[in-house]
């Protein structure tokens, strides 16, 4: 079977995120201490992302990413780029199983405003690096509200509509000159289409004050709203997992509670799904995509070494063909390798070897990637 046009998702394809090398672990770790600069930190990280574009152009990858090496966080780092928006010591109320550390509240502490760019030029240094396409991602304006702390936003919005206003002419600002610096491939990262299948999450969201029933037709509506002036040539992916830090997880359940709403309402091209373990449950909410999106089913795990069977990869594909055409299926791993600067418990070589499968599968399923 031939590959689609050049256009991405590519049939074998990846979320972004990767294992960061220690040359730049014992960087971070150096500055945060005051012992190197910021222009002495963004040298090894310039030489950090050469390598990691090296190893993905290497590996046959047709999307490159910067492996997110510039963030300690996939979704905080960007969002506290805008003025309004600070972290705490606080955790988000839902944990990760098993992990000793959570990730930082973030608070909106006052108005939102893009008054300079947040990661333009992490943007700009990588499509320098790579004659592939260059693919950034970005967290999902949503995370602010979903994984924020709700009496700091109130108390600075009164007003939701006034948040998600603000908000998203932040997130249009910082698209659009993304856009203009030659982005071709936008991936919005948002754990709320998963995490709302689980049902303690969607407790959480109860005790928030939110209605579950009603959040996730409200976040289709934020995310299409940023995106709405994206020129018609750049595609726009969204990623959803069931948390991804340090190789635990925080959610699980199928995607049945949100497919109709996520998939028939989110204006995107392609949906980037985990897949690989019982916890996303099974294939058969795949029939609510419309005709001529693209799915890339995330059936390979990120978060542990062990490398998957090929046959066992193409059995899966082969099931979720019967919701998705085979022609608008991709495939990559279920999330990134490193959402958090702590990276999973694999290693680099594994990292490869996964990556590597991804390629291999996807020429022996669509003799193309």
């Amino acid at each position: 079977m031939s590959s689609t046009a050049a256009r991405p998702p590519f049939r074998a394809d990846h979320v972004g995120s990767l294992l960061r090398p220690p040359e730049l672990r014992e960087a971070r770790a150096r500055a945060a201490r005051g012992e190197i600069d910021r222009s002495a930190l963004r040298a090894v990280e310039d030489t950090s992302i050469r390598a990691a574009v090296s190893l993905q152009e290497s590996v046959g990858l047709s999307s490159i990413t910067d492996g997110e090496f510039r963030r300690d966080w996939w979704h905080i780092d960007f969002l506290r780029g805008f003025d309004g928006v600070e972290t705490s010591t606080q955790s988000f109320g839902v944990k990760f199983e098993g992990a000793d550390e959570q990730p930082p509240l973030m608070k909106v502490t006052g108005k939102i405003r893009r008054t300079r760019p947040s990661m333009l030029d992490h943007f700009t240094f990588l499509k320098s690096a790579t004659t592939r396409t260059a693919k950034f991602c970005l967290p999902s304006p949503v995370m602010l509200h979903a994984r924020g702390d709700r009496p700091s936003l109130r108390a600075t919005y009164p007003d939701l509509g006034e948040f998600w206003a603000d908000l998203t002419a932040a997130y249009r600002e910082e698209i659009g000159a993304l856009c203009r610096a030659g982005c071709t491939y936008l991936q919005i990262d948002d754990t709320t289409v998963a995490m709302m299948c689980d049902p303690r999450v969607r407790a959480q969201v109860r005790t928030l004050g939110d209605d579950p029933e009603r959040v996730p037709g409200m976040y289709a509506d934020a995310v299409n709203a940023v995106l709405r002036d994206v020129p018609p040539e750049v595609t726009v992916a969204v990623h959803t997992c069931r948390g991804n830090f340090k190789s635990t997880w925080m959610a699980s359940g199928g995607y049945d509670p949100v497919a109709e709403t996520v998939f028939t309402q989110l204006n995107v091209r392609a949906f980037f799904l985990e897949y690989d373990t019982d916890r996303a449950g099974g294939f058969e909410p795949l029939r609510f995509v419309p005709k001529g999106k693209m799915v890339v089913l995330g059936l390979i795990s990120s978060k542990v070494p062990g490398l998957e069977k090929k046959d066992d990869l193409k059995r899966r594909i082969d099931a979720a063909a019967r919701y998705v055409p085979l022609e608008n299926l991709c495939l990559s791993p279920q999330c990134g390798f490193s959402s958090t600067h702590h990276g999973n418990t694999i290693t680099i070589d594994d990292q490869k070897r996964k990556l590597a499968l991804a390629l291999e599968v996807a020429r022996d399923v669509w003799g193309a990637v």
